[in-house]
């Protein structure tokens, strides 16, 4: 059976199916799921950014969740997203993700008042003392407004449950610095806003991302070259990957997945309103990157 006790390699964001109601479409859900798991992944994170946990409201979330356990039945760890600006919806999350069979958590802080150190940090405490599994903490200064300090990060290492780090920075620097002073206890992982293959190189031990989504085969053939030490072909299919993370950066990234998935032949429906789905030449550009590493 799966754990989280190593995570490691491409954790895709899955994208979330909805149907022209907005109810999650299990069935596609289900396929797109069995699809990843064939292509090769290490792990897959329901209710990540890709999948739009912000627009859903707990019903369809646990939807979501139940789904992503029932259909990879054990073959690969599921890390399902955890996201609230209170502490108690987030420890309900969590018990009710693991009561359902997620392996680990992926939590994430919401927060529309600022929130000082001390209350991040009270935060990501007690949701990983609620799941009784390994928990990874999310980062992302570009669109967190309470987001976890280094210091902060250092303080969670220590907690027993608290294995992993999910970095959405830009900053490398900033992972070679937790990777420092975390000493070992905290696993890295990066975000389609890295150059991945560098992140590798520090000491990262793979990726969590929605392009990951619609390029499977190809990320987890680059996961594969850089535990090689295969560098010069690493950098030969890494800047073609890249080329796909900089079309997706230009636009609503959940949309421009469910675009690019269509294109592949999973319909996952539209992204959920306000969001807008990609219009004729926004699905050029994601058409002509995914022909461009073999993905169409």
């Amino acid at each position: 059976m799966a754990s989280a006790d190593n995570l490691h390699g491409v954790i895709p964001y899955l994208a979330t199916p909805v149907d022209a109601a907005g109810e999650v479409d299990r069935a596609a859900l289900r396929r797109l799921t069995e699809h990843l798991i064939e292509q090769g992944v290490h792990g897959l994170a329901p209710l990540g950014s890709t999948g739009e946990f912000a627009y859903l409201d707990h019903r369809r979330r646990e939807a979501v969740v139940e789904t992503v356990v029932e259909a990879a039945a054990g073959r690969v760890p599921v890390i399902a997203g955890v996201a609230a600006t209170t502490t108690a919806d987030a420890i309900a999350q969590t018990k009710r993700w693991r009561e359902i069979g997620a392996d680990g958590i992926l939590a994430i802080l919401e927060a529309y008042f600022p929130i000082r150190d001390d209350g991040v940090e009270s935060y990501f405490t007690a949701v990983a003392d609620a799941a009784e599994a390994p928990v990874t903490i999310y980062t992302n200064p570009n669109f967190q407004r309470s987001d976890l300090s280094l210091p902060v990060i250092e303080r969670l290492s220590r907690h027993p449950n608290i294995r992993y780090l999910k970095d959405a920075s830009t900053n490398t620097g900033r992972l070679l610095s937790v990777l420092n002073r975390t000493e070992g206890r905290l696993g890295v992982f990066a975000a389609s806003s890295h150059i991945t293959a560098a992140v590798m190189l520090i000491g990262g031990l793979g990726w969590m991302a929605g392009p990951s989504c619609v390029a499977p085969r190809q990320s987890v053939r680059l996961y594969e070259l850089c535990k090689a030490g295969a560098w010069d072909e690493v950098m030969t299919l890494q800047r073609d990957l890249w080329a796909l993370n900089e079309a997706f950066a230009r636009f609503n990234l959940a949309a421009a997945i469910k675009a690019g998935l269509r294109l592949q032949g999973f319909d996952c429906g539209d992204p959920l309103p306000p969001q807008a789905a990609l219009g004729d030449a926004e699905i050029a550009v994601v058409r002509a990157a995914l022909e461009k590493i073999g993905a169409l």
